[in-house]
């Protein structure tokens, strides 16, 4: 599916991304490993076991990073210019391995560029685990193109 340029944003627009994901133990390490994240509360059994959680926990920002990859054929696929920021990142419910999450993008902000050429978009990421539980929310904004 081809993104939205930036007239076919409209502010206050929820978009419900069918695409969902259940996250294994696998994708968890390889994400530390190419990030170089060597936490123990993500790759270490035994360390997570004496915590809080009790059990391993995903890596947040794999959380992160996969909630704006569910997002993008349905809106900035082929679209977008350059992701310009993250704000507001919030993690307020842990993900475990297994967990499968869904993701909701509300279109908050647009605006166009100072030469018209191009617009700035942000949208509020939700992501939701299998329970509905909210484990993930942020901002994103991006420089999208204009449609011809």
């Amino acid at each position: 599916m081809v993104g939205l340029y930036y007239e076919e944003f409209t502010v206050g627009e929820t978009i419900e991304h069918e695409r969902r994901r259940t996250i294994s133990e696998s994708d968890n390490q390889r994400f530390c490993d190419l990030t170089m994240n060597q936490q123990p509360l993500h790759l270490d059994r035994e360390f997570a076991a004496d915590t809080q959680f009790g059990e391993r926990l995903v890596n947040g920002l794999y959380t992160m990073s996969l909630a704006v990859g569910i997002s993008i054929s349905e809106t900035t696929d082929g679209t977008i210019v350059a992701n310009l920021s993250y704000d507001d990142v919030e993690h307020p419910h842990p993900v475990y391995h297994g967990d499968t999450i869904h993701v909701r993008s509300t279109v908050t902000d647009k605006r166009e560029t100072s030469d018209g050429d191009r617009g700035v978009v942000t949208m509020h990421l939700e992501v939701f685990n299998q329970d509905d539980d909210l484990v993930c929310s942020f901002d994103r904004t991006v420089l999208a193109e204009k449609g011809d």
